[in-house]
């Protein structure tokens, strides 16, 4: 008997027996459309947050003066490490296997604009800083090369810090007092979806040339530098090498962890990544049991399927029917059973996530438009593909017993079944 045929009779044993089969599919169509809800809740939930993360940049590394725990080159332990103008150059001109490297100093400033007032929380940052840190101009343009090499005296505002002076009044070729200097701006980055920062998120900061410190400060040393490896997994490698140029420039030991501070925003992504997988097996297993309690009912409807037709299996076995065409033929029809209702409960699953609204998580905090940054239920293709594997798991082991028993039954027993 080919695949067909027997497919062909398990269809019509299902339509003899609708109510039974109709309850034992509707089983199976639960507890799909809840495994596909539980996952696609769990991935969104985790994108969303590795998003707000990534919200500081990809694979941005950060550090920072410290000081000394260890003795060398004849200093003492305790010194603190602060940098120096040239450091971010040095490292920049020795290390090959970083893609981006820029100075960075945080201070708040005075900005003016008529006769209002505000303290802007501001950083002084060199050209490469953009592209690390997901720096996207709504408005207006970016900084360019001459910004920097003709001492410009230009600024960026971040969405809600140009509310916040400018009170909606359109800032891009305004000028702002700064400290008592004359400031134009260029430009107004998008609303940013940010829950991790470094002296607060982008939205509320404003942005200079990293020159501009010399004028408004008399600052030309940078509090931290900021750098990205020219791939995620060479992070390691490039912290490493960072702290033997800064060592070196500043004679303390390599090896010294408080000498300089780092933030590797890169391993801080794959601590991330992990939770979001194990939120995802979690619900896949919470929706796995909740589809095993529909396979429960499978296994019940095969083996009353296996009791009723005892005689035809003796006849089977009789006529020559080898243990393995038994078992394969209540075993696929087991799987035609559970498959059937998991392309019913794939269609009303895909329903039922787009008839359930956007559930908030950024949208509130940041203001986002178009439910950005909120937890969307979507079944998506990888959703799909682990719901269907579930699936057909809880489908073999739910026909297996009963394929089993049907296979070792004694013919001459079976014949004499009433």
């Amino acid at each position: 008997m080919n695949i067909g045929e027997i497919i062909r009779q398990s269809i019509d044993s299902l339509l003899r027996n609708r109510l039974r089969s109709g309850l034992t599919m509707l089983g199976i169509v639960w507890g799909l459309v809840t495994v596909v809800l539980l996952l696609s809740y769990g991935r969104s939930l985790g994108q969303e947050v590795m998003n707000g993360f990534l919200g500081l940049g990809d694979n941005v590394i950060m550090v920072w003066g410290g000081q000394t725990s260890m003795q060398a080159g004849g200093e003492r332990a305790g010194q603190k490490v602060k940098f120096r103008d040239g450091d971010t150059e040095a490292v920049r001109d020795t290390v090959p296997f970083l893609r981006a490297v820029s100075s960075e100093t945080d201070d708040a400033f005075s900005f003016k604009y008529g006769a209002k007032v505000v303290n802007i929380q501001s950083k002084a940052i060199e050209y490469p800083y953009g592209g690390m840190r997901r720096l996207k101009v709504e408005e207006g343009r970016y900084f360019e090369p001459a910004d920097f090499s003709d001492h410009r005296q230009v600024v960026i505002f971040g969405a809600h810090a140009a509310q916040k002076l400018f009170n909606g009044f359109p800032p891009v070729g305004e000028s702002v007092n700064i400290e008592g200097h004359v400031f134009q701006v260029i430009g107004v980055l998008q609303n940013k979806i940010q829950d991790s920062s470094n002296n607060g998120p982008d939205n509320e900061n404003a942005f200079i040339p990293f020159g501009m410190m010399r004028l408004l400060r008399n600052q030309r040393d940078p509090d931290s530098i900021v750098f990205q490896p020219v791939s995620g997994d060479m992070h390691l490698k490039a912290i490493q090498a960072v702290r033997a140029v800064l060592a070196q420039r500043h004679h303390f030991d390599p090896k010294d962890d408080k000498a300089i501070g780092d933030w590797d925003t890169v391993a801080d992504s794959a601590e991330i990544m992990q939770f979001s997988t194990a939120l995802e097996l979690l619900l896949g297993i919470i929706g796995a049991m909740t589809l095993g309690v529909g396979g429960v009912g499978v296994m019940n409807i095969m083996l009353v399927s296996v009791t009723e037709r005892t005689r035809e299996i003796g006849l089977l076995k009789a006529l020559g029917a080898r243990r393995r065409d038994i078992l394969s033929q209540f075993l696929l029809e087991s799987l035609t059973l559970t498959f059937i209702a998991g392309a019913a409960g794939m269609m009303i699953a895909v329903a039922v996530a787009y008839m359930i609204p956007a559930m908030p998580l950024y949208s509130d905090i940041y203001k986002t438009a178009n439910h950005e940054g909120d937890i969307i239920l979507r079944a998506s293709p990888e959703v799909m593909l682990i719901s269907f594997g579930i699936l057909a798991v809880v489908g073999i082991v739910s026909g297996l017993l009963p394929a089993i028993r049907a296979a070792h039954m004694d013919p001459v027993v079976a014949l004499r079944h009433e």
